[in-house]
């Protein structure tokens, strides 16, 4: 019977014993628990619109930054063309299912803020980085990221128009391969000169972004496009009508360039495979050109007519309305971390982008990179004679309105006067509400 009772004892003991450090346990467990950051998932849209494998670039970037950040996992969603994601955010948007953070146009700016779709940064840049974050940034790339004294969007995936050109093709008809065509006039020069059978001297891309391109000549020979507040365009000035004649007569009167249609996608590969000797592109192909190239070849500014002068383009990270505070900060420290300097360099070496911050350019990384390939900062340097890319209210009917028409007189359908004559008239109907 005493055997009994000890026995009988030892399990209560035990019993107490294991229940109380089942509860401290517990107790000790939830303190824990409570002092764990609240999991969140981020829906991230990004376009793919560029020459390189860029999905397994993102999906690796994502998953390092979920490493170091164990409470937010981002989840990419590959959301086709830059025009495609703007499609997908916008039918987000009105049924109250945005994503998390996007990767958009920096030229959606007023697309965004016509719908509410988006929150100024400024608040949280105060509490992470404040000035000294923002002023690392390109003065140039950070012209279609503000307006109404807040920031809107970080810049990402950022580019310039460069010329690339077949150093090869060069020394076959005498040209110095390192001189590329630096004016209006030597570009006519050069591209005659390296047509031959089976080769164009130059290739521009007549779709796509025919405004962006136009850009470029345009403020080459004088102004932007568009007023800054982005209420009023600038079409039909004399000095454009030049611009589109120039271009226009490379293919018709030169005939130093393929007449018709000459797609964005495909003028790459056509500089790849001999068919052109120098080609108008955006920087963000550089990659594509550096590792595909099977001769010597060269990047360099845009021939200049008063001056040098390209638009910027590519992408800006936005954050969204309509989400939970939890998610916006996430969104922001996601955004840090994507544009932290080193990672900024990487993306450079990887895609072809310029690195949008200063500081980028002084990591070991890519000082290395710059001294073995110099065109890498190419993009960058022209900077100093960039301007804002066309960016305005209804921007994607302003798009079209100027698309249509230069593609009128790319075509010989339209004179380039007419073209861009009824271009701006277009353009004034569709902004009349903003400039009552």
């Amino acid at each position: 019977m005493r055997l009994v009772l000890k026995l009988v004892s030892l399990c209560l003991i035990s019993m107490l014993i294991f229940t109380g450090c089942s509860n401290g346990g517990d107790s000790a467990g939830n303190a824990a628990k409570g002092d764990e950051e609240k999991q969140v998932e981020l829906t991230f849209y990004y376009p793919i619109a560029v020459g390189g494998p860029l999905t397994k670039v993102i999906e690796g970037m994502a998953s390092e930054f979920t490493k170091e950040n164990p409470n937010i996992t981002v989840k990419p969603v590959y959301t086709g063309s830059y025009a495609d994601t703007n499609v997908k955010v916008q039918a987000g948007v009105q049924s109250n299912n945005p994503p998390d953070v996007a990767v958009l146009l920096s030229t959606e700016l007023y697309t965004m803020l016509d719908m509410d779709a988006i929150i100024p940064l400024d608040d949280l840049i105060a509490k992470d980085g404040g000035r000294e974050y923002i002023n690392d940034f390109y003065p140039a790339f950070m012209m279609n990221s503000q307006t109404g004294g807040k920031t809107w969007s970080i810049p990402f995936q950022r580019s310039t128009i460069v010329l690339y050109y077949n150093k090869d093709a060069f020394r076959e008809v005498g040209l110095d391969p390192e001189q590329p065509p630096k004016n209006w006039d030597e570009l006519v020069e050069y591209s005659k000169k390296l047509t031959k059978a089976g080769r164009y001297g130059v290739e521009i891309p007549t779709t796509g972004y025919q405004y962006w391109i136009f850009q470029a000549f345009a403020l080459q020979n004088g102004k932007n496009l568009m007023s800054n507040d982005g209420k009023k365009v600038f079409f039909d000035t004399p000095e454009n009508i030049e611009a589109l004649e120039l271009w226009v007569d490379l293919a018709q009167k030169h005939k130093s360039m393929p007449e018709g249609v000459l797609e964005w996608a495909t003028v790459p590969s056509d500089f790849l495979e001999g068919k052109t000797a120098m080609m108008y592109h955006t920087t963000g192909n550089l990659t594509n050109v550096k590792n595909n190239a099977k001769f010597d070849f060269g990047v360099a500014f845009l021939p200049a007519k008063k001056n040098y002068a390209s638009p910027t383009g590519g992408g800006n990270f936005y954050v969204f309305k309509g989400i939970s505070e939890d998610k916006q900060e996430a969104a922001w420290k996601f955004i840090r971390w994507m544009t932290e300097p080193e990672r900024a360099a990487q993306w450079s070496i990887d895609t072809g982008y310029v690195a949008t911050r200063k500081s980028a350019y002084e990591t070991d990384l890519m000082k290395g990179y710059v001294a073995d390939f110099p065109y890498a900062a190419v993009a960058r340097d022209q900077l100093e004679y960039a301007s804002a890319e066309l960016s305005t209210h209804h921007n994607g009917k302003i798009y079209k309105t100027i698309g249509d028409n230069i593609q009128a007189a790319i075509t010989g359908t339209a004179q380039p006067a007419e073209a861009l004559k009824k271009a701006q008239e277009e353009a004034d109907k569709v902004l009349a509400p903003f400039n009552k």
